[in-house]
């Protein structure tokens, strides 16, 4: 009796590239010209090589990552490109992260405001409370929680 080989599942790939829009007139390193005009579209190989290389970073130079990059891809980035490229993506991610904390923070902000104003019996013909401003932003909260919960539904 022989036993049979054990096949582990392999791992789905659900990387997703999207097509930017074009701001300036240089063309990104993982971009190409996009079929529709003013978009880049996305080169998937020299994105996960771009991926590849920011872990290579921690260990070799820029310089050497770079001419890695260029021989692996065939399109060329200075070492100067690529640490501008890394950079501007971390200072990205940043400001996104902060922009995320500080909705949250006003969000949860809006909610003791209503809390408080509920306990100390605010009259709903409160100017600021039945102003449009207001509802607009009342309205963005309650369209982003139903998104998230439509979101964590589907994953």
């Amino acid at each position: 009796m022989t036993l049979g080989a054990w096949v582990l599942p392999q791992p789905i790939d659900t990387t997703t590239y999207v097509s930017i829009p074009k701001i300036g007139r240089t063309v990104p390193f993982g971009y190409k010209e996009g079929v529709e005009e003013g978009w880049l579209d996305p080169i998937p190989l020299e994105l996960e090589a771009l991926e590849k290389a920011k872990k290579h970073l921690k260990q070799y130079s820029s310089r050497d990552v770079s001419a890695w990059l260029t021989n692996l891809t065939g399109r060329t980035i200075s070492h100067v490109g690529l640490l501008k490229r890394i950079k501007d993506e971390q200072s990205r991610k940043r400001k996104s992260t902060t922009y995320r904390n500080l909705a949250k923070r006003y969000e949860e902000a809006l909610r003791k405001a209503e809390e408080y104003e509920k306990r100390i019996g605010v009259k709903e013909d409160d100017p600021y409370l039945s102003s449009p401003k207001y509802q607009a932003i009342r309205a963005s909260f309650t369209d982003n929680a139903n998104r998230n919960t439509e979101h964590s539904i589907q994953t």
